[in-house]
């Protein structure tokens, strides 16, 4: 109507006013049409945002009803663990419940902490104190000769007579000993002395032999000991008990008492400890940390001229 008023009154004057009149009505009409569309954008947006909010509405329920569905099974666990639950007082004023760890119950009735859990829980709990018991059993055990301290008297050593000795058949540099340390039959020994000592001298030699070492097999000989030498990187010699000794008689270490283990356990390094402190002293005479190798009242063991030199 207002378009058809306004083309009605333009018809009516000059074509110069008309067309004057028409271009500030088409200017009218932008701005109208501007501020329609303005409106129309806003009003998106509102509606947008509307619908934004709404959904956010909704996600926040389905949050919430997450959170307390997860507090419910929270708290069922705890109950489970015999942890009782608190009310604390919330800013929405309902009730929110804390776990809060039970006291440990007295020893005056240790029943009441028990039934307090389920009997799953109990059998739980059970297991380490059986593991405690145990333990507590071991302790008053007395311990073991491995477990005991390291020292030399942990090695069997016993002076024995060379019978005869040979070269090793697949071996250039071991001999392979019969030795007689006191036992019924000879023991058999492989040694790597070829390089060091003459063979005729190895012949009815008395020696000084560890014989609780884990028999080993050496080029396919097992050896069931290992003759005593004084060592350098240049010069090895066989231990000489003393004059009057005889084959099983033991070798002994003042200040070092106890009974040698029946065969070493190579985990325990027993041999591999012990032997740093192994070494001939200033009269040639073999020491252990300065107690001699001793057989007991026939005398000392000694090298024939290697002084303060390792021994193994």
């Amino acid at each position: 109507m207002f378009l058809a008023r306004s083309l009605f009154k333009m018809s009516s004057h000059n074509p110069l006013l008309r067309l004057e009149q028409r271009a500030s009505e088409a200017d009218q009409i932008i701005e109208y049409l501007k501020q329609q569309v303005q409106l129309l954008k806003e009003k998106a947006i509102v509606q947008a945002s509307v619908r934004e909010e709404k959904k956010l509405m909704v996600e926040n329920a389905k949050l919430k009803n997450d959170i307390e569905e997860l507090k419910k099974q929270l708290l069922e666990k705890e109950k489970k663990r015999g942890v009782r639950a608190v009310a604390v007082p919330s800013t929405d004023n309902s009730v929110e419940c804390i776990s809060k760890p039970t006291p440990p119950a007295p020893s005056a009735s240790p029943a009441a902490a028990v039934q307090s859990s389920p009997p799953k829980d109990e059998s739980k709990k059970k297991k380490p104190e059986k593991k405690g018991g145990e333990k507590a059993e071991k302790k008053p055990a007395a311990p073991s000769q491995e477990d005991s301290k390291v020292d030399v008297s942990r090695l069997d050593m016993r002076v024995g007579r060379i019978i005869t000795a040979e070269k090793h058949p697949d071996a250039d540099s071991l001999y392979v000993e019969q030795v007689d340390v006191g036992e019924a039959s000879p023991r058999t020994v492989v040694s790597g002395l070829v390089k060091h000592i003459p063979l005729d001298q190895m012949q009815n030699r008395m020696a000084i032999l560890m014989c609780n070492l884990k028999p080993a097999k050496m080029r396919g000989v097992v050896s069931q000991a290992m003759v005593m030498c004084a060592s350098s990187p240049d010069q090895v010699e066989i231990l000489d008990p003393p004059s009057g000794a005889a084959p099983g008689d033991r070798v002994t270490f003042q200040g070092f008492p106890g009974e040698p283990d029946k065969e070493l356990n190579p985990k325990k390094k027993v041999w591999e400890q012990v032997q740093p402190d192994l070494r001939t002293d200033g009269q040639c005479v073999a020491t252990y940390k300065g107690a001699a190798f001793e057989v007991a009242g026939k005398g000392v063991c000694k090298a024939q001229t290697m002084s303060n030199s390792g021994i193994k």
